[in-house]
């Protein structure tokens, strides 16, 4: 089987099971390169790389703009360039200087591929099931929890509870220890405070239950309250956000890189990046070559 059919397989089998990747794709060559246009690999969250997209340095710059790109879920053009002064680059292309490259020039698409959010409604009042005939209308995917004690599903970024008094409290309080982005609970404004102060929880947690649930666009039957949800759950899971240490996904708007002592080159502080354990910490390298002098000579490259 050709690789990238071969690719194509796997990465039909990664969004099938909900995990982010990133395809990458080499769309222009210039000479002397080892990659050519049409190479491409996925990069999975862990920094993982499955296929070729040129060799270690272009690899490792590939790594760290990919999960980047899987933090703000954006596509990007990356130019990687020996020249500093790359006259190539351009407001709509990121220029990543290489140093390490021999002389040629890539230009790679990186292309996201990140499950739809999951949101979570539990209760058969008339609300949730018009939240529920939103599935992946709105992006996202709109899953009705069977049971109080059903595990909330992965990926799940929201929970609405419309139960209308059963079962409210062990959702409410699971969701709230999974420290999920939205929590809504539809109630009138004199049930809510109440239903919340029988949690079993802080204060401050609490205080993160929206009640009730959705904005203000004047609603009155239950598809235009569940359309006041669905906005109000897009508003917040579009809210900046500080980075996470679970795991990578939309949640994250930032992505660590750190740079090789010997090239100078910013690569992602992953297992999967060329490293080495010293006295004072993780060294990261952009490939094999740039690690082998550090471990010739660290002294040189201490400072």
């Amino acid at each position: 089987m050709a690789p990238r059919l071969e690719l194509a397989g796997r990465a039909a089998t990664l969004a099938a099971a909900g995990t982010p990747f990133v395809w990458a794709t080499v769309v222009r060559a210039e000479r002397p390169t080892s990659a050519k246009p049409g190479d491409s690999a996925l990069v999975l969250a862990d920094g993982q790389v499955d296929g070729f997209v040129g060799g270690d340095c272009a690899e490792s710059t590939v790594r760290a703009q990919a999960l980047e790109v899987l933090a703000t879920g954006e596509p990007r053009l990356v130019r990687i360039t020996p020249s500093p002064d790359d006259p190539g680059a351009s407001d709509d292309v990121v220029a990543v200087y290489n140093p390490c490259l021999s002389g040629g020039t890539l230009e790679i698409f990186l292309e996201p591929a990140v499950p739809l959010p999951v949101v979570a409604v539990f209760g058969h009042a008339p609300i949730a099931t018009a939240l529920l005939r939103a599935h992946r209308l709105f992006g996202q995917q709109v899953i009705r929890l069977e049971k109080p004690d059903d595990p909330l599903p992965a990926g799940a970024r929201a929970v609405v509870v419309a139960s209308h008094g059963n079962d409210e409290q062990p959702v409410l309080e699971a969701a709230l220890r999974a420290d999920l982005p939205y929590i809504g609970l539809v109630a009138s404004r004199r049930r809510g405070p109440v239903v919340l102060n029988s949690l079993e929880v802080d204060e401050r947690m609490r205080s993160r239950v929206r009640t009730p649930a959705g904005i203000d666009i004047g609603a009155r039957t239950p598809p235009e309250v569940a359309l006041s949800i669905l906005a109000e759950i897009v508003a917040v899971l579009r809210e900046p956000t500080l980075p996470r240490d679970d795991g990578p996904g939309p949640a994250r708007d930032t992505t660590e890189v750190v740079r090789d002592p010997v090239c100078g080159m910013m690569v992602a502080p992953v297992d999967e990046t060329p490293h080495i354990e010293t006295p004072t910490g993780v060294v990261y390298f952009c490939g094999t070559g740039c690690r082998n002098a550090y471990l010739d000579n660290p002294l040189a490259y201490s400072q």
